[in-house]
């Protein structure tokens, strides 16, 4: 840029949980390291999620800004402080929480017209950003968080007939129109697009805004998903443009975490020899579920790290979900990590070997990145979408069977099908998905590539991605 006024400014508004605020911020922080000022749009519980991130761009010197908007939790019932997506338990306060994001629209109004943004980039979830946009004369681009696959499965479901959907869940349901024939289970239909539930009303707002807008900035690369992305743009006639993977732009925040306990423990493991088991920071398992979890990856014989999304009791430290001694019959060969762990280090470490995950897109992208096979445990939203690419056409994971749809619990998987396919991860398994990509993918795990690890043949080096837009078309 020649001077300050005519430096470009874009707002970045992400919806309020992990899993979109973490690409989100990456892509701010892309866009400004290209000279162009950006500005997130945030509340108060959210900005503490990413402030060391911004604090770091800027002493990089990229011009970030914050700007915070007051979430109306009490105004729809919700309790006070409840700003975050991770934080809803219930379809009940799901609906709550998206009428409260609903309700920021006055708020986000008077900032466009205070500060007159070159463009603004709006989660899915936020579909009325795209006329208030409009209003202003300002450019609204969609953010997913998601992959061209699920958008594509996405944009034909929300088209489908009622008879189609209300089949029989014993009928497996066949996605027309797409590159490949995907099926989907019958219980993997979720339930709310049977009928028009509020939450069907929201997505087919969604679907409708998204392709009204100036268009959609995905967080994949073409060489992934290449058949999905001609689709999306060709077939359905959507505007997009890719620009991930993003998390390749914070290698400067993760090269500080060397001294972190799992990462010491990394280092004394050969070679492939580890699974690593995390399911984001939203599924939530009952107590059931984490004990055969914990059976199951005993029985395994494997390596692990388990990174699990619940406190020690304040009894006594005692864990009634843990088997019996379990911690010490695994000394050595498990490592348990509560709350928040270093995902993308972990999986690039040459230790790991395989990957229990519940396919979202943040985590399979970062898995693809580094070279790692996974086991796919899918709970709802895109996971199942995710999981066809994983496990059908690029053949770069095996699945443990969940078939419903379950937006808060999940279908239960017991001890013995988690044992098999953590085992499955390190041998090859029963794999029958792309014979060109599973080959490299169940070999010999990971291979080197310009200091990045690739798994699928044909990919060109991660590294030259860093920062650059890519196939803007």
């Amino acid at each position: 840029m020649d001077t300050k006024a005519k430096q470009s400014h874009i707002f970045f508004f992400p919806y309020m949980a992990h899993g979109h605020m973490i690409p989100t911020i990456a892509m701010a922080k892309l866009f400004a390291s290209r000279g162009i000022k950006t500005t997130i749009i945030s509340t108060p519980q959210n900005v503490a999620f990413f402030s060391k991130t911004i604090e770091r761009s800027k002493v990089s010197g990229f011009e970030i800004g914050v700007i915070l908007l007051k979430f109306p939790s009490v105004e729809v019932g919700l309790p006070e402080g409840c700003e975050s997506g991770h934080m809803v338990e219930t379809l009940e306060e799901l609906q709550k929480f998206l009428k409260a994001t609903s309700l920021l629209d006055q708020q986000l109004e008077k900032l466009l017209e205070e500060h007159q943004p070159n463009c603004l980039v709006a989660d899915n979830c936020f579909p009325w950003t795209t006329d208030l946009a409009a209003k202003f004369g300002i450019p609204r681009l969609v953010f997913h968080g998601i992959n061209f696959i699920s958008l594509c499965i996405s944009q034909h479901l929300i088209k489908m007939d009622f008879s189609a959907l209300l089949k029989s869940d014993s009928e497996p349901l066949a996605i027309p129109d797409l590159p490949d024939e995907i099926k989907l289970a019958g219980t993997q239909k979720p339930n709310f697009l049977k009928q028009k539930t509020e939450l069907r009303k929201f997505l087919e707002s969604t679907a409708e805004t998204e392709r009204r807008s100036y268009g959609v900035i995905v967080n994949s690369f073409y060489e992934l998903e290449p058949a999905y992305a001609d689709h999306y743009r060709k077939f359905l006639g959507i505007k997009a443009w890719h620009i991930g993977p993003t998390f390749l732009c914070n290698k400067d925040t993760y090269a500080s975490l060397d001294e972190h306990e799992c990462l010491k423990w990394l280092n004394s493991k050969t070679p492939n020899s580890v699974v690593y088991v995390s399911f984001g920071s939203v599924i939530k398992f009952d107590d059931a579920q984490l004990l055969e979890i914990a059976l199951g990856l005993e029985a395994s014989g494997q390596q692990f790290i388990w990174v699990v999304k619940k406190e020690k009791s304040d009894e006594e430290n005692k864990e009634d979900w843990l088997p019996e001694a379990f911690q010490k019959r695994v000394e050595g060969r498990g490592l348990v990590i509560r709350g928040w762990a270093p995902q993308v280090p972990i999986l690039e470490h040459q230790a790991v070997g395989g990957f229990v995950t519940h396919c979202g897109w943040n985590s399979v992208i970062e898995a693809v990145s580094a070279g790692v096979p996974m086991a796919t445990w899918p709970a709802f939203s895109d996971q199942f979408y995710n999981e066809k690419l994983v496990t059908q056409i690029l053949g770069i994971g095996i699945g443990v069977g969940v078939q419903k749809w379950e937006r808060f619990g999940g279908e239960k998987v017991g001890k013995r099908n988690i044992e098999k396919v953590v085992t499955q991860i390190y041998g090859g398994g029963e794999s029958k998905g792309n014979e060109k990509h599973s080959q490299e993918a169940w070999g010999n795990g990971k291979k080197e590539c310009g200091g990045r690890w690739i798994i699928l043949q044909g990919f060109e080096c991660l590294d030259s991605r860093i920062g650059t837009p890519l196939h803007c078309s």
